[in-house]
């Protein structure tokens, strides 16, 4: 086959790893290139900003203890100017930082030490949730369906976006955005924290795993509260939660939705 006919493959996802400890930085990059990713290692918030301004970053892996601007900071900071995926490395035990990170927008974590396989595991489940849900997958629903509509609340699920009564998006993390459509998929129904987590993040809940609620509340602020002064997702106790409001489907041959 002649060079002009080559098939042209996508380029492996690139990897952002910022990580102050060289020896885990080194050991994380030698790692996952050997996995087939592109990878850029650097040391702190400042060295990442300047990767992130050459662009084609897929996916951050993120320290919480950095020099300088701490990896709480930094995601937060990333989350209000719609930056790629996150996924944080936190110390063994330091439960207030796995929960200060999902509340900052982080997409997940992983506690130290870890195995690098897990590492890897987690970047592609992050990676899989922030791509165009295919047909097959669960989540897409069906072919026909291009978005949920209620109260003042559209959900694009093609580009993954929820946009105000005005055409103005709101950011959501990927994990939000999959447990808002699970929620407009089965409005009026219980579901339970397990079946949510599994849903949000394809992995099962452990017995202190708080992340789901985290993202509910999360998502509480965003949404508001109904016409009628009522939270649309309502906590069911020791079950889960119960999403009320009055959901529209939006067939995919109707007219597109505006941003």
């Amino acid at each position: 086959m002649s060079e002009s006919l080559a098939i042209r493959r996508p380029e492996p996802p690139h990897v952002l790893v910022v990580e102050d400890d060289p020896g885990i930085r080194g050991l994380v990059e030698a790692f996952l290139g050997d996995q087939g990713f592109r990878v850029s290692a650097v040391a702190d918030g400042r060295a990442m900003d300047a990767a992130l301004v050459r662009g084609g970053v897929d996916i951050i892996v993120l320290d919480v203890m950095l020099p300088g601007e701490s990896g709480i900071a930094i995601c937060r900071r990333l989350r209000r100017s719609g930056g790629p995926p996150i996924l944080l490395l936190t110390a063994r035990g330091e439960h207030a930082d796995r929960i200060d990170g999902l509340q900052s927008g982080a997409d997940d974590y992983l506690v130290k030490p870890f195995h690098p396989g897990e590492l890897a595991a987690r970047i592609n489940a992050v990676l899989r949730r922030w791509s165009v849900p295919p047909e097959s997958d669960p989540r897409a629903v069906a072919a026909e369906i291009a978005a949920y509509r209620f109260e003042r609340w559209t959900v694009d699920l093609a580009r993954r976006q929820l946009l105000d009564g005005e055409g103005v998006r709101v950011t959501l993390t990927s994990g939000e955005f999959d447990l808002l459509a699970a929620f407009c998929r089965s409005a009026g129904r219980i579901l339970t924290r397990d079946t949510l987590l599994e849903t949000t993040r394809r992995r099962v809940a452990g017995p202190f795993d708080r992340s789901v609620d985290i993202m509910v509340s999360r998502l509480r602020r965003k949404l508001g509260n109904d016409a009628a002064g009522e939270d649309l997702i309502t906590t069911v106790r020791n079950v889960g939660y119960l999403f009320t409001a009055a959901v529209t489907s939006v067939p995919a041959d109707a007219p597109a939705v505006t941003s």
